[in-house]
């Protein structure tokens, strides 16, 4: 088994240590996997400012930057094969392999659901099963019910900036039970204000709980899966990993596991999980926040960066007696409040982007324009309105102006009004919000194709189907709610009570259509029409959403019959020809 080293603070660990995991297992790595840039990670070189800002915006990463277990897997590879019987031995290499059934499930139904939401993301479950085990030891060994929910809550340290980032209470304690500060909470280690937008309902009980294993899966698989990642490339895994919690002592370490489970795994009851070495002995407990003691002699005590990830060591330790430094306030430390930056009034149809955007600049008291501040826009509300790129969530950067411009916002299907709301990444500012509105899709212009004349017989039924094309502006006028009535006349549009009719599901006679939607194309086709016994012409009148109407004339009269000549005219044949004679 290899060296554990506890659970500990963040960016504690060692980098000698990190980089001897990595060299380990580096004549094994999965394809794609630079062993170069991970050796020169582990050397105790800072994540880039693309990699750390790519997936959360540099906020500190879904933990909040909380403890995580660095236990390394065996240097053996794991066993593929199924899980061995009773009383057979087990090996190290297949103890730790075992993956607690029910947490194996959600991992692989989070794999499912993003290859279907988010094909181009290319999530391998493994990699869900990696931080898992990071983070909470695959769920404190898979001590979950049936449904997938912990038997007691999973908690993190008090991330009160004591050794740990600084995080003020955001949800009341509802999640954590923690009204003072934050603290990260569940198998997958989310703090409650990433999980306020970044929770998903996994196993589908209405219900979006960090504690769920199912709902912290799949939200962390979105998380990994923000802003257009594929995570077959090295380089854009990396950077998701970075963005989960920010230290490269963290990315070498879910590596390792990674690494590790795409060799093989099987499942285990839950409950049977094997759980790391060191550390408190209870994940629901905080884990001892005292850093490791260095695994080498020579090795410099490392210091912990409050809300930053990795370790550095103490360049220029402050002397005995002399006065500290305060270091100077961050950029976003001078921002006093958020002003609006010209953002346009956000209406939108259906399926169309918003025309306008949502821009803000943050600013000191005194009202001079702050660069370099993280803007999170929130989407709130029911809609499935979205950012371009179908989240609903983005954190931009505000530029040498202090604005932070939102990215658009596509209009979803669902009509009605929702919030976008902006706020200070690392702030407790009163944000501001925007007021959008999705209007139903419409269409200016109705036409029929073809031009038959729509005629039946008393009691029978229309050869030809109505079919009309629908526009809007010129152009194709897709999904447009429409209603067909008979109407008693072109000045009265009142149900008419006979004439031609519709029959519904049930065979019976119906003169209104509602529900009526043109496909994408914007083609309608009216069901088949009959006639009662009433002949005459009669008309039917088709609208849409947006005032398009048109009315179709529709005639019932009995079929022609040949009219018999008339026995009193001669016919032709017995007219004279002019030329006969007398």
């Amino acid at each position: 088994m290899a060296a554990h080293f506890g659970r500990l603070r963040k960016g504690a660990a060692s980098t000698a240590v990190a980089a001897a995991a990595v060299a380990a297992l580096s004549a094994s790595q999965a394809p794609g996997v630079a062993t170069e840039d991970l050796g020169r990670q582990a050397s105790g070189a800072q994540p880039s400012a693309d990699a750390s800002a790519g997936a959360l915006g540099g906020e500190g990463g879904a933990t909040g930057n909380s403890p995580y277990y660095t236990d390394l897997p065996p240097l053996k590879s794991p066993n593929p094969s199924p899980s061995p019987t009773i009383g057979t031995p087990v090996s190290v290499g297949e103890a730790e392999a075992g993956i607690p059934a029910t947490v194996l499930d959600a991992y692989k139904r989070a794999e499912t659901s993003l290859r279907a939401s988010k094909p181009e993301c290319n999530l391998p479950w493994q990699l869900l099963a990696a931080i898992g085990k990071v983070e909470s030891g695959q769920a404190r060994g898979g001590r979950v019910d049936a449904n997938g929910t912990t038997f007691s809550p999973i908690l993190g340290p008090k991330l009160d900036g004591n050794g740990f980032a600084l995080i003020a209470d955001t949800d009341n304690g509802a999640y954590d039970g923690d009204s003072a500060y934050d603290r990260a909470v569940g198998p997958m280690q989310f703090i409650p204000s990433t999980w306020a937008w970044a929770g998903r309902d996994g196993n589908g009980d209405g219900k979006k709980d960090p504690n769920n294993v199912y709902d912290a899966a799949l939200a962390a698989g979105h998380y990994l899966c923000r802003s257009g990642r594929d995570l077959s490339v090295q380089a854009q895994m990396n950077a998701a990993i970075l963005g989960y919690n920010n230290s490269t002592a963290y990315l070498d370490t879910v590596l390792s596991w990674l690494e590790y489970y795409r060799k093989g795994t099987h499942e285990v009851p839950d409950g049977t999980g094997t759980l790391p070495s060191h550390g408190s002995g209870d994940p629901t407990a905080s884990p001892d926040p005292s850093p490791s003691t260095p695994s080498t002699p020579d090795s410099k005590p490392s210091t912990t960066k409050p809300g930053g990830g990795g370790s550095t060591s103490p360049s220029n330790p402050t002397t005995p007696g002399s006065p500290s430094t305060s270091p100077p306030a961050t950029p976003t430390e001078t921002v006093d409040h958020l002003e609006d930056a010209g953002s346009g009034k956000l209406t939108a149809t259906a399926g169309r982007t918003f025309a306008s955007k949502v821009a803000v600049r943050t600013e000191t008291k005194a009202g001079k324009a702050v660069a370099k501040v993280r803007v999170r826009f929130l989407i709130v509300g029911d809609t499935d309105s979205t950012f371009t790129g179908g989240e609903s969530v983005a954190t931009v950067v505000t530029d040498s102006k202090g604005t932070a411009t939102a990215p658009a916002l596509v209009a979803g299907e669902e009509t009605g009004a929702f919030t976008v709301r902006a706020t200070v990444v690392g702030r407790t500012l009163s944000g501001l919000d925007y007021a959008a509105t999705v209007t139903a899709r419409q269409a200016d212009a109705l036409t029929r194709t073809g031009d038959t004349e729509l005629t039946c017989v008393p009691g029978g039924e229309f050869a030809d189907q109505v079919r009309l094309k629908a526009t809007y502006k010129g152009a194709v006028a897709g999904k447009v709610a429409a209603t067909a009535t008979l109407v008693k006349s072109a000045d009265d549009a009142t149900e008419n009570d006979k004439g031609p009719y519709f029959k519904d599901a049930d065979g019976k006679t119906v003169r209104t259509l509602t529900d009526l939607t043109t496909d994408a194309d914007g083609a309608l086709v009216l069901p088949k029409l009959y006639a009662d016994d009433t002949a005459g012409t009669f008309l039917l009148r088709v609208t849409t959403t947006g005032g398009a109407t048109l009315t179709v004339e529709l005639k019932v009269a009995p079929a022609a019959t040949d009219t018999p000549s008339d026995p009193a005219t001669p016919s032709s044949s017995a007219t004279p020809s002019a030329s006969a004679t007398p």
